[in-house]
């Protein structure tokens, strides 16, 4: 890849089964799941760059469109919500989102490029309100414990939202009740402990603990939902996914209540082969376009949300 054309860059130094039947897979041919979904021709895969300018603008415009989607979802919670995405070309650096800016008004040139061991920030362009250049220091906590401890996931997706928090409290892994909740079969976890909010390093220390090395994504007890991915795409569409099953498991608890009705959960065979076709990186890369493409649209097109980035520099 080219190197970077961005100035100012020095380089661095538990689930039930069902009582069902297995249903057995039968395979002709071993296919991707994009080609398994595609009828005709098969989507693209997640793009490549010629140059690390190219690419960063692609994740930070992604970035901003991510969070436009969490503001129409009403994920916002005053100051509280951070995304964070590793640079392309300095792996040390990752990119945050700043503090007291509301989402819905995010572009690729509001994001603050910070070094991932230290904290320091390294770039970014004053809030137009405050005339400071903030980050979330319990964002930086927990997102980069994850960082130093998972080189095979690039961005992660953390807020408070209704449905994750409300489930949050009883520090169960979600059933598979849904087709789509078993994306997250085998691969999300609970941090079933309560420390506050994260003004240490510690704190985030143990959220990453939770996660583990394999999770895409973590409930965290008493606070919120978080999730991971090798693009922001992939880790905001699993952060969708999992608040909304989040909120099917409560609707589902409540009709519930009366022991009239009894849930059908997806066996672990079918559950293991839903999460093998739906979860792959390209697969959730590609369920997240909608919403991206959506915000792009509505914002007046993908150069408003880049608005600023020809203006970003890293100091190393």
């Amino acid at each position: 890849m080219a190197p970077s054309a961005i100035t100012e860059i020095a380089a661095p130094a538990a689930v039930v089964p069902s009582k069902a039947q297995p249903v057995e897979k039968v395979v002709e041919n071993e296919v991707t799941p994009l080609e398994a979904i595609s009828h005709g021709e098969v989507l693209p895969d997640v793009p490549t760059f010629p140059s690390y300018t190219e690419e960063r603008r692609h994740i930070l415009v992604h970035m901003a469109a991510t969070f436009r989607n969490w503001s129409r979802m009403g994920y916002a919670e005053g100051q509280s919500g951070h995304i964070s995405i590793r640079d392309p070309e300095f792996p040390q650096i990752m990119w945050m989102n700043p503090l007291s800016r509301h989402f819905g008004t995010l572009t690729a040139g509001d994001m603050i490029p910070m070094e991932i061991d230290t904290g320091r920030i390294v770039g970014g362009r004053p809030n137009p309100r405050t005339g400071t250049i903030t980050g979330n220091k319990a964002g930086y906590h927990i997102h980069s414990a994850i960082h130093k401890r998972r080189n095979d996931i690039h961005a992660v997706c953390h807020a408070h939202t209704p449905a994750g928090r409300a489930w949050s409290v009883f520090a169960k892994p979600l059933e598979m009740l849904t087709q789509d909740a078993c994306s997250l079969y085998g691969c999300h976890d609970v941090y079933a402990a309560y420390g506050g909010i994260v003004f240490a390093s510690e704190e985030g220390e143990h959220i990453a603990d939770a996660l583990g090395q394999h999770n895409k994504g973590v409930i965290l007890m008493n606070h919120g939902l978080l999730t991971v991915g090798d693009t922001v795409d992939e880790a905001g569409f699993l952060f969708g996914l999992m608040e909304r099953s989040c909120a099917i498991q409560l609707q589902v608890e409540a009709a519930c209540a009366s022991g009239k009705l009894q849930k059908n959960i997806i066996s672990d065979e079918e559950a293991a082969y839903n999460c093998k076709m739906a979860n792959e990186k390209n697969a959730c890369y590609r369920e997240m376009q909608p919403d991206i493409e959506f915000e792009m649209q509505e914002a007046g097109g993908e150069d408003v949300l880049a608005r600023g980035f020809e203006h970003l520099s890293i100091t190393l």
